[in-house]
């Protein structure tokens, strides 16, 4: 695919250009955070920044979205159809633990057996820009212990990274060629510029400094579904979702039905383990009781479920849950800890 550059005063004006022709979704700063949302007039898309506070996720995979509409008539309830296709969109600026994080999602909501139409819809007709992380964003960060890299370029359609100059622009899909080409005439990337991007890739890698054993746990986590370790982490949880809502990986949801006297529609809506609402049964049953269940259930889900179900661990390394915990719960220590029982 292609390579190109792109000087370091244009790519702002691009991306506002292209957002005149189609959705784009950019970090943007809101008062004291970094967020993702269409980028609309009078909006500057932000180049330098850590993170965003929360996952594109959303992008893909809204907060609440109405699946269908229904209404009244005669003979009873009908359907009046699933809410309209996505449009075109470009997904900019999204940092490489984010956009590998899509993989991942795509391997419950693109699963062979069970296909999510509404979310397969965005995701096809979405290309992904992400921006390389030249230095780590955070001293949170440690994607490199969950298969990731600062400067990777799974899950993108056109990478870029600043050279400090200019940035280079590399397509890897035809998707991302595509929207390439609407950036305008662009120069080819010279050996210099590819050179550079080998000697950031290594350096921002040397850069992680929080390493944990992920990929270690595992058979401990096979074995230890009562052992005591599960009473010592959760005594401070609050319960308040934060971890789950902010992480690009999780996926949980309910369904509603919002009726009213001439019909009605269906949403789905981001769920929570944190909840103890989240497993509660018709009868009132709950079997997960306390925190301790639902934590239990976090770790479990995503460094032994998910990796025996899809081969891969449900984090990407972002270190959101990390940064934005009220009580400073770490999954950091709490892997590490695991690895030394």
């Amino acid at each position: 695919m292609e390579k190109k550059v792109i000087k370091k005063d244009a790519l702002a004006g691009i991306v506002k250009k292209l957002a005149g022709q189609m959705p784009v979704y950019a970090p943007v700063q809101d008062q004291d955070n970094v967020l993702f949302k269409i980028l609309e007039q009078g909006m500057e898309p932000m180049l330098d920044f850590g993170n965003t506070r929360n996952a594109p996720k959303n992008c893909f995979f809204p907060q609440a979205e109405t699946m269908l509409k229904y209404f009244r008539t005669e003979r009873g309830r009908e359907l009046a159809g699933v809410v309209e296709g996505a449009p075109e969109a470009v997904l900019f600026g999204v940092r490489p633990c984010d956009a590998r994080s899509f993989i991942l999602l795509d391997y419950v909501f693109d699963d062979p057996k069970y296909k999510d139409t509404y979310y397969m819809e965005r995701r096809r007709k979405t290309a992904i820009v992400t921006l390389a992380c030249v230095h780590p964003p955070s001293t949170t960060c440690f994607c490199t212990s969950v298969g990731g890299h600062p400067m990777s370029s799974e899950g993108a359609d056109i990478v870029l990274a600043d050279l400090g100059d200019r940035y280079l622009a590399e397509s890897l899909t035809d998707k991302g060629a595509a929207i390439l080409k609407k950036f305008g005439d662009l120069a080819n990337a010279d050996d210099a510029a590819l050179a550079k991007k080998k000697e950031l890739s290594e350096k921002s890698e040397k850069e992680i400094k929080s390493i944990i054993p992920g990929n270690d746990i595992k058979p401990w986590l096979d074995a230890n579904f009562d052992n005591p370790f599960w009473d010592t982490i959760h005594k401070s949880c609050l319960a308040c979702g934060t971890c789950t809502y902010l992480c690009p990986t999780c996926h949980c949801f309910d369904i509603t039905d919002e009726v009213k006297r001439d019909g009605g529609r269906r949403i789905r809506s981001w769920d929570s383990c944190m909840s103890w609402l989240f497993t509660q049964e018709t009868s009132g049953h709950n079997p997960r009781t306390s925190q301790k269940e639902r934590w239990r259930q976090r770790l479990l889900h995503k460094f032994r479920y998910f990796v025996d179900n899809y081969h891969a661990i449900a984090c990407v390394g972002c270190g959101r849950c990390v940064q934005y915990c009220p009580v400073n719960i770490d999954i950091r220590k709490i892997v590490t800890d695991i690895s030394k029982l």
